[in-house]
């Protein structure tokens, strides 16, 4: 079987192995920068999910500050509206979830959700358009979806682990800290013949919490990925059917599209709670 994606007849194998390649560029072993022969570099930078996600980032930035220079109480537009409608949403969610007091957390939670809703959103793009365009000028590879990019994910998820380290300590102070991996869930005893057991104690207490900790960014970011990255393959497998791929399509993208928000608001939601857990010093 053979399929169009804008490079020339290609097997299915191909076309879907093509789609899924992202930009690459790395150094070498002569310390040269050498595109798209990475493999097994761990210092490979996607250039295209950087430039897709800057760019839905500096829309996100550029369209949600126009909306607020132009703010109305009299005659609001449509868009500012539209705005006001999710920055309300995101207020209501952080004033019930978030527990502790922080003006970080309201602007945070909004960035996480629109910036990852926008970079979901480019899933519904018809997997050939943009790569046939990057093929015509020369650009042999390009993925449009930021979050099918485990690096991207995995990325955003590390500065919400810092920021749920930054808040504990501030909140609780580094003994509280250590404290909270060393004390539970199991209490060591602290008199008596039981003091024995007290090291091994902790110690469980501190493998058992290390992991649960570490659990929160790769949680985060293997579910928004896994769940986009198999979006997006669909869509490639839908395309190999040529021109009968448009009622498959269609559907598939009416019900992509409640992942794609949904995907966007679990993030948020979650990155809200841990940093709410963060912040209670009980």
């Amino acid at each position: 079987m053979a399929a169009e994606g804008g490079h020339g007849p290609q097997t299915s194998s191909d076309y879907i192995s093509h789609h899924l390649q992202n930009l690459q560029v790395c150094k070498n072993e002569a310390g040269e920068w050498v595109w798209n022969h990475c493999a097994g570099n761990p210092m490979t930078i996607n250039v295209d999910s950087m430039f897709w996600s800057v760019l839905l980032g500096l829309i996100f930035v550029v369209l949600f500050r126009g909306a607020a220079k132009k703010i109305s109480a009299g005659k609001p537009s449509k868009f500012q509206a539209f705005v006001e409608i999710i920055v309300e949403f995101v207020d209501s969610s952080v004033k019930d979830t978030f527990h502790g007091k922080s003006r970080l957390i309201a602007p945070l939670a909004l960035t996480i959700f629109v910036w990852v809703f926008l970079m979901n959103f480019m899933d519904l793009i018809p997997v050939d358009w943009i790569p046939m365009v990057a093929g015509a000028a020369g650009i042999p590879y390009m993925k449009v979806v930021p979050t099918t990019d485990v690096n991207v994910t995995f990325g955003m998820s590390i500065a919400v682990f810092l920021l749920i380290i930054f808040y504990t300590i501030l909140n609780k102070g580094i003994v509280g800290f250590i404290g909270e991996l060393t004390m539970q869930p199991i209490a060591p005893p602290m008199k008596g013949w039981g003091l024995l057991a007290t090291p091994v104690i902790i110690a469980f207490n501190f493998v058992l919490e290390s992991v649960a900790l570490l659990a929160k960014p790769i949680s985060l970011s293997l579910r928004l990925f896994g769940n986009l990255f198999a979006g997006e393959l669909i869509f490639i497998l839908i395309a190999l059917l040529g021109i009968y791929q448009l009622p498959l399509h269609f559907g598939w993208a009416v019900f992509h599209l409640l992942i794609v928000t949904l995907q966007a608001f679990i993030f948020m939601m979650l990155t809200i709670v841990y940093l709410s857990l963060a912040s209670e010093t009980h």
